[in-house]
């Protein structure tokens, strides 16, 4: 089997996406040998403008949530904020209440301590009660809380539930839900972090401070009909919270009198606005006659204030100028142009108008990068903007108070920060705080406001990740030596591990190291006061939620009460999920899997050939590489790094490295650089596979090597072997 695949596109692919989208060749064979060819996609890989994010308000009950956190503000009422214990909860956490707090709500925050269960819990529900709190909003939880939010109801309490979770067949009642993954969410992306959704409500809350909130406007042009001989057609949109909201079409023939189409019943009570008021009036004058009053306000003299030279022209003109419709085929018309000159005027006039905002937006941004990448959301649509604005902002020295010492700990600041150290060297550190039972530690890296109490907590963090690493370790040694024996069982299809003495809060740590381990979903649980409690990992094609939900529908048993299920709860994303159940149920649950097991299906993962991006060659392998490596970025779920292929390369010299004398560093020479790549584990290939003055093709990576504050570009090889 060859080592390595490189997927064939045509010249005419490569081209079509070059030309269309302005970018050189190279870029667009990557985007199409990844299949990433439609301008709905490619447009979140080529822009970081905030123009591309989706609008809070598609959530269908974004204005409820507003609505109702308004109202605790003007009444004056206490808000608990519940969250959970990982770096998405923290961050979730931390997101709304710096903006609730900074609008004068008495808010706090709550998070799951020591061995409390996952999401809103009863003794939580009962302290609020008992601080006369009457509004608790979740994060990153809650959509499974459905007799948790049921009992807050009954104590009088009204909650909102910001969650990301794949939601349950019941949903909790009475509650106001924001969660993507719910069918009747109206957003348009499902794969947001818990804290993209309260940065959503954050941004939602924003905007209702202008006088746009809830404000309707109709847009409304008039064309040429392309269906009729001397028809008309009259375009007409109402937009409300700078969303479409319904649009109509109306084709008539001169001399058609109003009364006669849905114009009246459809624009009764309505703003219009026009793209120039004269021509428009004349046109509708020319239709309905002199009988009919159209009252327009004609938005250009409001885009002249920032644009004046767009109110020099056309819509038609402006429409053929739009970035967004090379993108979205959908706004190639001019009322769809009209749409977009209408949102970003209002984004900058809201912009100049809340000139603080800008400053908040970047600090919660950079934490939506950071959950974005601990909880391995796909790193496409706008999760791309997401996590690069985040990350742009932090190497701009901008990073947020509590971020920028945790940065500064792990020696990060004198070097491009990338999702790639994130993901190894900052979310872990803040998982190890919920992992280890005290949630709220990590919380007070971002909320705490002296700058000596902020770093004595950082320290604190560093030592829990510190024993969170041993944690992880022993349950290494304890779980994988059962690991074998435990796939043999189940058929080469699932690995379950069952130890009382793996620590609780590294259960998934355990179970994503087995996956990557073995290349089979995976189990790892304990046991804490009689509850068995487990995280489960996927790979492979595999939806773990799916199959807890079968699992529990599985062991599910008749008693005189009725059916008792077998999980206290679980739920979680498609690749990680997490239940509970109480020990005495073990055979219930082993009966589950017994049954289930056989029918796990699993794509091949086993020995796949490497995927090539690109070939390179010699003369391209330039250090103007690194600008196509930034372009990709950020790398992670759904976008691994960039790989590549490259031939003939001279080895000029090699040092063996590391302390076991594993690894190889090598000098190649590419004909025009000479450039450095690293070989991890790769040192038994010299004198065996190549040697020096030897050419070989390579296949590798390419990334950045800081060191005594000079940063070079350098391979990293994933195989080599001497030319043919």
């Amino acid at each position: 089997m060859n080592i390595w695949k490189k997927k064939p596109i045509t010249s005419n692919d490569v081209n079509s996406i070059s030309d269309k989208f302005k970018i050189d060749k190279l870029t667009a064979a990557i985007l199409a040998r990844r299949g990433i060819t439609d301008g709905k996609e490619i447009e979140f890989f080529l822009e970081d403008n905030a123009r591309y994010m989706h609008n809070p308000f598609l959530f269908n009950n974004m204005e409820d949530v507003v609505d109702r956190i308004l109202q605790a503000k003007d009444e004056e009422e206490k808000v608990l904020i519940f969250g959970d214990r990982d770096v998405d909860g923290i961050t979730s956490t931390t997101v709304l209440y710096d903006y609730l707090s900074s609008i004068g709500i008495d808010v706090r925050t709550r998070l799951p301590h020591g061995t409390d269960p996952y999401g809103l819990n009863l003794q939580a529900i009962d302290d609020f009660e008992k601080d006369y709190g009457s509004l608790i909003i979740t994060v990153d939880c809650g959509i499974s809380n459905v007799k948790e939010i049921a009992y807050a109801a009954e104590k009088g309490m009204d909650v909102i539930v910001l969650d990301h979770h794949n939601p349950p067949e019941l949903l909790p009642e009475p509650a106001i839900i924001i969660d993507p993954k719910c069918e009747d969410s109206g957003y348009p992306f499902k794969d947001i972090s818990g804290c993209a959704v309260a940065y959503k409500v954050v941004t939602a809350l924003r905007f209702a401070m202008s006088d746009l909130y809830k404000n309707e406007v109709a847009l409304l042009t008039v064309r040429k009909s392309e269906n009729q001989n001397g028809a008309v057609a009259i375009d007409i949109m109402k937009t409300v919270n700078l969303v479409e909201k319904s649009s109509i079409t109306e084709e008539v023939l001169p001399g058609t009198s109003i009364s006669d189409t849905r114009l009246p019943s459809y624009l009764r009570g309505q703003q219009i606005f026009v793209w120039d008021e004269k021509k428009t009036k004349k046109a509708l004058l020319d239709i309905f006659g002199n009988g009919t009053e159209f009252n327009c306000y004609d938005f250009r003299n409001s885009v002249k204030e920032f644009w004046p030279s767009f109110g020099e022209a056309d819509l038609d003109t402006l429409r053929k100028k739009s970035k967004i419709a090379v993108y979205n085929p959908d706004f190639d018309s001019e009322l769809k142009a009209f749409f977009n000159i209408f949102v970003t005027y209002h984004d900058t006039y809201i912009a100049k108008k809340f000139p603080g905002n800008a400053k908040s937006n970047e600090r919660d941004l950079q934490l939506v990068a950071l959950a974005a990448l601990a909880d391995i959301m796909p790193l496409k649509n706008e999760n791309r903007i997401f996590v690069r604005r985040g990350i742009e902002s932090m190497n701009r020295g901008k990073a947020r108070e509590g971020l920028l010492e945790l940065l500064a700990a792990q020696n990060m600041l004198e070097r491009k920060i990338t999702s790639t150290d994130l993901s190894w060297n900052i979310n872990p550190v803040l998982n190890a705080t919920g992992r280890l039972g005290q949630p709220e530690v990590g919380l007070g890296v971002f909320l705490t406001g002296d700058m000596d109490k902020r770093r004595e907590i950082i320290n604190e963090v560093l030592a829990m990740n510190e024993k969170r690493k041993q944690f992880g370790m022993d349950a290494w040694e304890i779980g994988n030596p059962k690991a074998k024996e435990s796939i043999e069982k189940h058929g080469g299809k699932l690995c379950v591990i069952l130890d009382e003495r793996i620590n609780r809060g590294v259960s998934g740590t355990l179970a994503a190291k087995l996956v990557q381990t073995y290349n089979v979903p995976s189990m790892a649980m304990t046991v804490v006061d009689n509850t068995v409690i487990g995280s489960m990992r996927s790979c492979r094609g595999f939806d773990v939620t799916v199959f807890l939900d079968a699992v529990d529908e599985e062991g599910t048993v008749e008693t005189e009460g009725g059916r008792t299920p077998l999980f206290i709860s679980h739920g979680g994303h498609n690749y990680a999920a997490g239940f509970s159940f109480e020990k005495s149920r073990l055979p219930d649950f082993e009966r589950a899997l017994e049954k289930l097991v056989p029918s796990i299906k699993l794509s091949d993962g086993d020995g796949e050939a490497i995927d090539i991006d690109a070939e390179l060659t010699g003369r391209e392998l330039t250090p103007d590489i690194l600008d196509l490596i930034d372009r990709f970025e950020p790398y992670g779920e759904a976008n691994r790094e960039l790989v590549f292929l490259s031939r003939g390369m001279k080895v000029e010299d090699y040092l063996i490295m590391g302390k076991e004398s594993q690894h190889l560093k090598l000098t190649l020479n590419t004909g025009k650089n000479k450039w450095p790549a690293i070989f991890w584990g790769g040192a038994e290939n010299i004198h065996k596979e190549f040697d020096k003055g030897d050419c070989i093709d390579i296949i590798y990576t390419i990334e950045r090597n800081t060191y005594n504050g000079n940063t070079t570009p350098q391979m990293k090889l994933m195989k080599a072997w001497r030319s043919v």
